[in-house]
């Protein structure tokens, strides 16, 4: 298990934990007991820093290294899935993942991010950064689960779009905007769910739904702590900064009501168990579906229109 910095007193009660653990193996004495308490001191003390995390730590957390991805947790919700390919234009963004999946009785087209799980496969998955192949690769997917009358689940984890020259090169912003056009009038369900990183552009590409959903430890912003930080002060030094003045938590986001919902994680975050995640995540999704489709579709455009259309707040003064 890997740790964060702030999270160095659970990491000393999982040392104390295996300890215990290897001399009860050795000596063949019954340790059960000791263990039993240093695991509900392990709860306890991940119960006190969930409490007083920072937006800094969530930023963090959503950054976690074990923390699952697209591909994770569509293999824990979904019986079967058939991963689909390329935007019949450039080619496949491995940054950017699709197909359909089935959960319950219902069959899904889903979409996301996709960063990877090693240093081989994130520079595979360019971070989960994706051009704009990526982008349309996801519209031509969403048209197809409209043409089969199949409800669109995207999960968004992501930096931000690829900002490289040969991506602006080949329409970065068009296929973004033309995404949040296409998003606005499809006529099935869609949900959207922020599960890590939700930056700027390149997660709005793929954001705009009926339903929006965070998890707990996720943040959505325009830029990252650090780039705002570099900017205004020159420096990334002023990060934890940055992100409390940015408003980019998902309790943030409900305040603002830029979100329907926040989805709870396991205490510690979703990387402590990805099973309970996935699980429930999948309750959300298949919620969401059946409050959404008994809706006619014309009525369902209409209300994600008014949805936007109510975002972002004045004050005048």
């Amino acid at each position: 298990m890997q740790f964060l910095d702030f999270e160095q007193p659970v990491a000393e009660l999982y040392e104390q934990l295996e300890k215990v653990k290897q001399a009860g193996e050795k000596s063949k004495v019954d340790v059960s007991a000791t263990v039993k308490e240093i695991e509900e001191k392990i709860r306890q003390k991940r119960l006190e820093i969930t409490q007083q995390l920072t937006s800094w730590q969530r930023v963090q957390l959503s950054r976690h290294p074990n923390r699952p991805y697209t591909l994770a947790y569509i293999e824990k919700m979904c019986r079967h899935f058939i991963e689909l390919h390329g935007d019949r234009k450039v080619k496949d963004d491995k940054a950017m993942v699709g197909g359909f999946g089935d959960i319950a009785n219902h069959t899904i087209m889903f979409i996301g991010h996709q960063k990877g799980v090693n240093t081989r496969m994130r520079q595979l998955r360019n971070f989960g950064m994706a051009n704009p192949e990526g982008y349309r690769k996801a519209l031509r997917l969403m048209k197809l689960a409209e043409k089969f009358n199949k409800p669109i689940v995207t999960l968004i984890d992501t930096p931000g779009a690829f900002p490289g020259l040969e991506a602006e090169e080949r329409g970065q912003a068009e296929a973004i905007a033309r995404n949040l056009y296409e998003m606005v009038l499809l006529k099935v369900p869609v949900i959207c769910i922020v599960i890590g990183e939700g930056a700027s552009g390149g997660a709005l590409g793929i954001g705009v739904g009926d339903r929006i959903y965070m998890l707990e430890n996720t943040w959505y912003s325009v830029i990252s702590p650090e780039s705002c930080s570099s900017i205004l002060w020159r420096s990334w030094d002023y990060k934890e900064q940055a992100a409390e003045q940015l408003k980019l938590t998902a309790a943030h986001m409900k305040s603002f009501h830029l979100i329907d919902d926040i989805i709870p994680e396991p205490l510690g975050g979703a990387h402590v168990n990805p099973d309970e995640m996935a699980e429930t995540l999948k309750g959300w999704i298949l919620k969401a579906i059946d409050e959404l489709e008994p809706i006619p579709p014309e009525e369902r455009i209409r209300q994600r229109i008014e949805k936007f259309s109510r975002m972002g707040v004045f004050r005048e003064v």
